[in-house]
């Protein structure tokens, strides 16, 4: 992070990316001085309500952030900024999103966690969409333009107040990751009475092994252990009431709807209280690690993975069939995990895989056939991204 005296000071000259984050209540100026370099300019965590007209002079500005202020509406000078592909107003106080405001370059959109009542009918014209996150807003209804999205990879609509399920996001040919929970329209929750649930004070949290969307998961051993549980448990304390996937009561739902499986992290109790939502499960051995890294920038909506990390055909073939198997079982409880990726996954020296992190998940069991369908070809569509990442590790 870099800070607004240096700014004034020249000190950033020429940089392409910059991130202030000082309580600014008006955009600083100086950052004109960048103009023909910038091109990542983060703003997030700070009290700023509007953005100048002459922001387009930012001619090479390629992603915007400006997550954690106080806007009302997504400003229209985004939508004349020539090379503006990412954008990201996550947290703020959104109301109305104009047709104007988003450039028809735009790749990704986040308004996770407004107030967004509905879209305009010109958000079909963002072809190049790849990933749109709306989780946590007001809408009910999304537009029948929606079904010019032809690109779009990701798509979170979970939290909002949806009183159908939108049939058109079934048209998108590449839609692979889809949250949808948390709608007037879902199935309710199941009240799982025979769930463990234990205090918070049970337990003592240690090092950090982790986190997601929704939450952090640390290493933690019992005060009390009144369920006779392993001695060493792990703990994901979630974030707040809505996360950019959806809502922690969804995820805790999904998972346990979902029950047993040979590759799946196994929960074993859970926290409720009102300042600790949390979920207690079995540690994982120390041998596990991460199969894949998270979507960068430049993906936008596919995974990274480590330099030279490789597999031999067989290895690609085991993990392959445990994921097949997997996703099998996840229908069969019509459950969607909406967001099936190497990154979830954890594996062991023998090929062995985990996968967890059921923050975007989505039952569906109330929805008629045809959705349905259309929403395990959805996650089918994951599973096959997938599939081709691993057999692109292989090495003859």
């Amino acid at each position: 992070m870099q800070t607004l005296a240096q700014l004034k000071n020249g000190e950033l000259v020429g940089c392409k990316r910059l991130q202030l984050s000082e309580g600014l209540t008006q955009f600083p100026k100086e950052v004109y001085t960048l103009a023909d370099t910038l091109e990542v300019l983060d703003l997030s965590d700070n009290h700023l309500s509007e953005l100048p007209d002459d922001l387009t002079s930012l001619v090479n500005l390629k992603i915007l952030f400006a997550s954690n202020n106080q806007f009302e509406h997504v400003p229209d000078v985004l939508g004349r900024m020539p090379k503006l592909e990412m954008i990201g107003f996550k947290h703020n106080r959104i109301r109305t999103v104009s047709k104007h405001c988003l450039p028809p370059q735009t790749r990704w959109l986040i308004l996770t966690d407004n107030q967004i009542q509905e879209l305009p009918d010109s958000i079909g014209r963002l072809t190049r969409l790849e990933k749109l996150a709306l989780a946590g807003n007001a809408l009910t209804k999304l537009p029948d333009s929606f079904g010019g999205l032809t690109n779009l990879g990701l798509l979170r609509i979970s939290a909002n107040r949806l009183n159908a399920f939108p049939d058109v996001v079934l048209s998108l040919p590449k839609l692979a990751w889809c949250a949808f929970s948390g709608n007037p329209f879902c199935a309710d929750r199941d009240e799982y009475a025979e769930f463990v649930t234990v205090a918070s004070d049970d337990l003592q949290l240690h090092h950090v092994l982790g986190q997601g969307a929704s939450g952090l998961i640390s290493q933690a051993t019992w005060r009390r252990n009144a369920h006779n549980f392993a001695a060493q448990v792990a703990v994901k304390v979630f974030k707040g009431e809505v996360t950019s996937d959806g809502y922690p009561q969804d995820e805790l739902d999904a998972c346990l709807t979902v029950g047993r499986h040979d590759n799946l992290v196994k929960p074993l109790a859970h926290i409720h209280e009102p300042d600790c939502a949390a979920l207690v499960m079995a540690l994982i051995p120390s041998d596990y690690y991460n199969l894949g890294q998270p979507p960068s920038l430049t993906t936008c909506t596919r995974d990274t993975f480590t330099k030279g990390q490789q597999f031999s055909a067989a290895q690609a073939q085991h993990i392959i069939e445990q994921m097949r198997d997997l996703v099998a079982h996840l229908e069969s409880r019509e459950v969607s995990h909406g967001d099936l990726y190497a990154h979830n996954v954890l594996i062991n020296a023998d090929g062995h895989i985990l996968f967890g992190d059921f923050g975007a998940a989505s039952k569906y069991h109330n929805l008629n056939a045809e959705q349905k369908a259309g929403i395990r070809a959805i996650e089918r569509r994951a599973l096959a991204y997938f599939e081709e990442d691993i057999l692109g590790l292989v090495v003859s």
